[in-house]
């Protein structure tokens, strides 16, 4: 049974999901939550369901090194398999990724390589769409390398838009499309029907 690990910024909703799913018999085996932001409500989430969860920022550590070093220290206590990203709004330490190569997913809300790199989180990613006049977009879920939004995709949902999109509307359609998403890919691959590669360059 893969042991799931969670890091987030803010709700953790992707987290959210995947418990839920566990709580209806998925069989997965949630260990830890790691949140940088120690007003979270991924906090208040993760207690609902009885998850450890830490508090881990530049502000319990100033030396970004040592950061790292603890993060990757308490995914390894908990026995981590595969580490989910829900929201978590920091770039990883190199031990980190090198200790869980291949371990880290993360959903980004366009459909990568489209809309993606340094900055494009969110409304910004939803304001260029609009902006450029897409007639789809939705979310990817991706293996986290050292550059943004540049690993391997391994799972991919679309949404048609209207001519009449607003940022919100274009929102809301892609919140519901990763509210589910990273429960599919879990379960994809459970069921050997996703296969992470095992070459981070490889697409």
């Amino acid at each position: 049974m893969l042991n799931i690990g969670f890091m987030a910024s803010y709700n953790g909703s992707g987290m959210v999901s995947v418990l839920q799913a566990i709580k209806k018999g998925m069989p997965v085996n949630p260990t830890v939550l790691i949140c940088n932001n120690k007003n979270a409500n991924a906090f208040r989430n993760a207690e609902e369901y009885g998850l450890p969860a830490y508090y881990l920022s530049s502000k319990t550590h100033n030396n970004l090194e040592e950061l790292d070093k603890v993060i990757c220290s308490t995914l390894k206590k908990h026995d981590v398999d595969l580490l989910l990203l829900s929201g978590y709004m920091k770039k990883l330490g190199p031990e980190t990724l090198s200790e869980f190569h291949n371990q880290i997913l993360n959903i980004h809300p366009s459909l990568l390589p489209k809309y993606g790199g340094k900055g494009m989180y969110g409304d910004h990613v939803h304001a260029a769409v609009l902006e450029n006049n897409e007639k789809e977009t939705g979310a990817t879920v991706h293996i986290v390398t050292e550059e943004y939004d540049q690993g391997p995709i391994i799972n991919q949902q679309k949404v048609s838009l209207t001519d009449h999109e607003t940022l919100e509307s274009i929102r809301e359609k892609v919140r519901q499309i990763e509210s589910h998403l990273y429960v599919d890919t879990l379960e994809g691959i459970i069921t050997g029907k996703i296969t992470i590669p095992s070459d981070p360059d490889l697409s």
